[in-house]
């Protein structure tokens, strides 16, 4: 099919005229200039892609009506121009391909069509742990050890790396993965065979959202689903509401981007933006820097929306530059954006789209804030920290609970560590960790940090060495301006040394804690806190021994370092007594925006990235050192406990078979709200009582050779046995937190993978009940994955979060949604009924479907198919079913 705006492609540039572009803003069509920007990518996606794709459907047309149209589902089709990866879901991504390859030689097609079409970046990130601590060799002892760990794995991903055409992969110790996309493999706008378009992406993380506030529009999938767009399948997506989110003012100077994302993520919660897109405008998006923006960016799917989306303006192109992108490129990334109506002007309300709804932020009434203590949205001032974190101890179990006595509130548990003696109490800081990449690609925070212990320092304050203190920069551009700065020297001081480029303690790889402290804990039974400048402080995630932990900016994690506690009036009370006998207060030692924007002109400059990135690839030596097949199939290995071949495409035929009704479906979990793809499939250690831990132990291993659930998402077996592990889950039937379920014909508790294997022995199809914010969190595809090997047919939730449900469909499990107004209570649900779902012939998108209890009762459901795709991708089994079948025809 020929394109039918062939009519609107020009050159660029009248000196090269075989460099063109569609420019789309000469449609003559007064709807495109009041688009939002971010449905301007869509549009732009569209358009490219049109003579291969849903043209007859009147995409372009949808989208050009999308003010019109956001009341209907609108179904269009976006091609990302390329897919970001980390390890933890590259991996198994990589080991999907080369079993899809095997598949697809099973039925008869050619193996090698299972390659990514698009670019694919995977950096390695998420291996490293915090092992080793407070010393000078830190960085380099752990950087071994996770070699040591993690050799398996990384000698796969290297086969990968060869084996498929287009794969690049950034080796460990480079940074994390969303710095690396912004400072590095970014292009803004793709020049690729003369034509111009907006760079796009979709990632295997959650926070790919982070180069957003590049102007580039990229958010996180499922890693399902990120291997069909890597195959060449379009996400097929439904036309999104655009929330305008109105900037003004300035910020007070002591005020930090992440006191900004963290009071934006709590306002955005309240007015609820799932599946929306959230576009930020106004003059005070002039006022932050990309840095900020991709701060703020970057926890999008803590605020619950699809994408947070900053587009270009001069501060982006004066931050390419800064970044040392090429010249001739920032030249035509300008030309481009500016000729189609793409580049922006903050200040110029003449320039603002028309939006589904907006709300605004004076950035003026921004104050220092944290939040938790264990949800991102439970924004906390600091002045009220100290109140907050009390009432927290005496409140019932929840979200803001911990349920302590009130006369064991100022238990104090003594402890003695390097012969020293100590105490802990409620609230004394265990972990303080700089960390993640929402803040660690941030110099004005990450300069303010090291001023701030640079003022400590010479205060002559110090951390009590029994905290778990670690500093894990975003990429080596950090440690190079840190130290060039003179800072870094203050921060090793006060025990912040380098120990890794990577996530680490945000995604739980804080290592151990010193054995007195968890003895002291144990004994107290202690909410001891953890601060992490990171973005997700669910239950669980970050230490077993942390039952509180807030969200924090990198100064706020020092100063919570130094005072010990989180109970603290930064206002009133004195963060130490120095050597001195003087009483320091938090203002003594605060840096303002001012200094640390002197800082920053001064020594974060161009030079230093093009020193870091031109040898990134290559400059692992480790890495390069390592050994790998370079056959196009990949030979298992049945001994090993890393990479395994998936048992999802086992007796896969070319013929489908027709959906099949769930019939007197037991349930497994009876799970209540925001439940977390954490608490689904856990990313830390693997406890040495858990199934996953018995089968390792099977298989000949020591529990200080098991790593991380993480970093066996290669293995099925140890992934299916882990699914519903973590010790924070909250299961109705047995009204406490642990990994554990009722066996409902026997009356047994048993750990759920137990459970979950003698129900299908038996052949007991299973469900699940949750509540709302179902499968909030990370992108991780294992959980979804995991109930599917566990033998979970569908989900009945009152709400999703996107990404979760995305994957459920993409694994071929049911989302299964209550209708408004009802919910398990309203409906008398126990969860000890058998379950029949009704699913008729003829499925349509959100259909509604009867169930039927065995008590008689039936009542109706949403199915939460949302598009024809996805409809298409259930009725093959799952989205990789649907590519197999697809590339292995001839």
């Amino acid at each position: 099919m020929s394109n039918p705006f062939a009519h609107i492609v020009e050159p660029l540039d009248p000196q090269r005229p075989d460099h063109k572009f569609f420019n789309l803003s000469k449609l003559g069509d007064p709807r495109y200039d009041r688009l939002p920007f971010s449905i301007r990518v869509l549009l732009e996606s569209a358009v490219r892609n049109c003579d291969e794709f849903l043209v007859k459907k009147g995409d372009v047309e949808s989208i050009l009506n999308w003010k019109k149209t956001q009341t209907e589902t609108v179904e269009v089709p976006f091609r990302p121009a390329r897919v970001i990866l980390q390890d933890f879901t590259g991996v198994p991504a990589v080991v999907d391909f080369a079993a899809m390859r095997d598949a697809v030689k099973q039925l008869g097609g050619d193996p090698e069509k299972i390659n990514p079409i698009c670019p694919a970046d995977l950096v390695i990130d998420h291996s490293i742990q915090v092992d080793f601590n407070r010393k000078t060799d830190s960085l380099q002892k752990n950087q071994d050890l996770e070699f040591e760990r993690n050799r398996e794995r990384f000698e796969f991903l290297k086969w990968g790396s060869k084996a498929f055409r287009n794969m690049r992969i950034i080796p460990p110790g480079s940074g994390i993965v969303h710095q690396v996309n912004l400072e590095y493999l970014a292009r803004v706008v793709f020049d690729q065979d003369g034509f111009y378009y907006p760079d796009s992406l979709v990632g295997t993380d959650s926070h790919t959202t982070m180069i957003d506030g590049l102007g580039v529009l990229g958010w996180g999938v499922g890693g399902i689903e990120a291997e069909a767009v890597m195959l060449g399948q379009p996400i097929s997506m439904v036309l999104p509401e655009v929330i305008g989110y109105k900037l003004q003012g300035t910020p007070n100077k002591f005020i930090t981007s992440t006191d900004i994302v963290l009071t934006v993520t709590k306002h955005l919660r309240q007015v609820g933006v799932v599946g929306k897109f959230v576009e930020f405008f106004g003059p005070g998006v002039a006022q932050l820097s990309i840095a900020d923006r991709a701060t703020i960016a970057n926890m999008c799917p803590e605020y619950g929306a699809t994408a947070a989306f900053f587009p270009v303006d001069d501060v982006s192109v004066q931050y390419l530059e800064q970044t040392g992108r090429d010249p001739e490129k920032l030249c035509y990334i300008s030309q481009y954006l500016r000729a189609v109506g793409m580049y922006r002007n903050f200040s110029d309300p003449s320039q603002d789209p028309e939006f589904t709804q907006v709300v605004e932020l004076n950035l003026c009434t921004v104050v220092p804030c944290c939040s938790g203590p264990k949800r991102p949205q439970d924004r906390v001032p600091i002045a009220d920290m100290k109140k907050d974190f009390e009432t927290c101890l005496g409140t019932k179990q929840g979200f803001k609970g911990f349920q302590v006595l009130p006369e064991r509130h100022a238990i104090s548990v003594p402890f003695q560590y390097n012969g020293e003696d100590y105490s802990l109490s409620h609230g004394s800081v265990v972990i303080a960790a700089i960390t993640s990449c929402t803040n660690t690609s941030n110099p004005s925070v990450m300069l303010g940090a090291g001023l701030l212990a640079k003022n400590a320092v010479k205060h002559g304050l110090s951390v009590k060495p029994y905290i778990k203190t670690s500093l894990s920069p975003g990429s080596g551009v950090v440690t190079y301006y840190l130290k060039e700065s003179g800072v870094m020297d203050y921060l090793s001081q006060l025990g912040f040394e380098v120990v890794g480029y990577g996530c680490m303690t945000c995604i739980g790889n804080s290592g151990p804690l010193p054995e007195p402290v968890v003895e002291a804990i144990t004994q107290g039974d202690l909410v001891a806190a953890g601060v992490l400048s990171g973005n997700r402080n669910f239950e669980g995630r970050v230490h077993p021994n942390t039952r509180a932990n807030y969200l924090a900016s990198p100064p706020l994690v020092i100063a919570y370092a130094i005072a010990g506690s989180v109970r603290i009036d930064f206002e009133n009370e004195p963060i130490a007594i120095n050597p001195q006998g003087k009483e320091v207060y938090l203002r003594d030692i605060w840096p303002t925006r001012e200094e640390i924007q002197n800082v920053e002109r001064q020594f974060v400059i161009p030079a230093m990235f093009k020193e870091v990135y031109a040898k990134i690839e290559n400059v692992n030596e480790r890495w390069n050192s390592l050994k790998s097949p370079s056959d196009k199939l990949y030979t298992w290995d049945p001994k090993s406990t890393y990479i395994k071949s998936p048992p999802f495409f086992e007796g896969l035929t070319r013929d489908l078979k027709p959906p099949q009704s769930i019939k007197d479906a037991y349930v497994l979990l009876n799970l209540g709200d925001s439940v977390t793809t954490d608490h689904i499939s856990p990313a830390g250690n693997i406890a040495r009582n858990s199934p996953a831990a018995r089968y390792l132990t099977s298989r000949g291993l020591t529990p200080r050779d098991f790593n991380s659930y993480g970093s066996r998402r290669g293995n099925d077996a140890v992934m299916a046995r882990g699914t519903f592990a973590n010790i924070r889950l909250l299961n109705k039937f047995l009204g406490k937190q642990a990994p554990s379920t009722i066996h409902l014909p026997t009356g047994e508790t048993m750990d759920v993978s137990d459970a979950a294997e003698k129900y299908q022995k038996d052949g007991h199809p299973l469900l699940v009940l949750a509540g709302k914010e179902y499968g909030s969190g990370s992108s991780r595809d294992w959980a979804a994955k995991g109930p599917f090997l566990l033998g979970i047919k569908a989900v009945l939730a009152e709400s999703y979060e996107r990404i979760h449900r995305s994957n459920l469909v993409g694994m071929g499990v049911i989302p299964l949604e209550y209708l408004p107004g009802d919910t398990s209570d309203s409906l008398g649900l126990t969860g000890r009924e058998r379950y029949t779902v009704v699913i008729p012939e003829k499925i349509t998108p959100r259909m509604t479907v009867e169930i039927k209890l065995d008590t008689g009762k039936t009542f109706n459901v949403r199915m939460r198919f949302d598009t024809d795709v996805e409809l298409t991708y259930f009725q093959h089994g799952g989205i990789l079913n649907y590519m197999i079948r697809k590339m292995s025809e001839k």
